[in-house]
């Protein structure tokens, strides 16, 4: 059997396997906001055509992994299912999820990279926190942690390397760079982005309904807040927050 299907989008499809019970959907080659909203138009739909021998979707940013009971169902129904998914995906305009407005303390207190990140683009740091802020941001995949939800894209005049020597010890609601991404650390964990803020906002929270503020294919724009304002909406600065100098020595 061929490992790949058609559909009516543009993008050529590709379905391969990835284990004994489990799919992988790949749906192009590069990221782009239409290709978010094939995947997240495709893991919408399959629940409902698969039913009980759906055992998870894990969606990412040009492909989604289809897990399901070998005991009932097989690899040629959950084709099938998935070709009946990819029948008629919308464009990217059709499909955009929910606006998420995420406020941010950007200071140097709260971002120890946001003046090295400003003189590397040859910026202030205000021109660098205006151009963080004056894009709307699609959440293409979520992953490394629950919550850790990956933002795209950065402007180009603001993308950074991630550091050369990773932090031991990133802060709870840190909002940080990497190329042309950005994200929120979700709790307290290793990290080698550009660190540049703090978001008052849980990312994750196991006991809420629903367990994250956002979810693939929403958007997000951030806004500026004062420390008064974070630490009022529950926001915690950390005691010692390293700089990236540190962090390489």
């Amino acid at each position: 059997m061929s490992s790949s299907t058609s559909t009516k989008t543009s993008t050529p499809m590709n379905i391969c396997v990835a284990g004994e019970s489990s799919l992988i959907i790949y749906f192009g080659n590069e990221t782009s906001p239409e290709i978010s909203a094939q995947v997240q138009q495709t893991a919408q739909r399959l629940p409902e055509l698969m039913g009980e021998s759906l055992v998870d979707l894990v969606p990412s940013y040009a492909s989604l992994l289809v897990l399901f009971n070998p005991l009932l169902t097989d690899e040629l129904h959950v084709r099938q299912a998935i070709a009946k998914a990819t029948q008629s995906i919308a464009s990217a305009e059709q499909s955009e999820g929910h606006l998420v407005e995420l406020p941010v303390y950007y200071s140097e207190e709260s971002g120890p990279d946001l003046t090295a990140l400003a003189e590397r683009a040859q910026m202030s740091v205000e021109d660098v926190i205006k151009l963080h802020m004056s894009t709307e941001y699609r959440v293409y995949a979520i992953g490394f942690a629950p919550g850790f939800a990956y933002l795209g894209q950065v402007d180009e005049r603001i993308a950074a390397p991630r550091l050369s020597t990773p932090r031991q010890k990133v802060p709870k609601g840190a909002v940080a760079i990497a190329d042309r991404q950005t994200a929120i650390y979700p709790a307290v964990s290793p990290g080698g982005w550009n660190l540049i803020g703090l978001c008052p906002t849980p990312m994750f929270d196991p006991d809420a309904e629903p367990t994250m503020p956002v979810s693939v294919g929403d958007r997000v724009r951030f806004k500026s807040i004062s420390r008064e304002e974070f630490l009022s909406l529950g926001g915690e600065l950390p005691d010692q927050p390293s700089t990236s100098q540190e962090a390489k020595s």
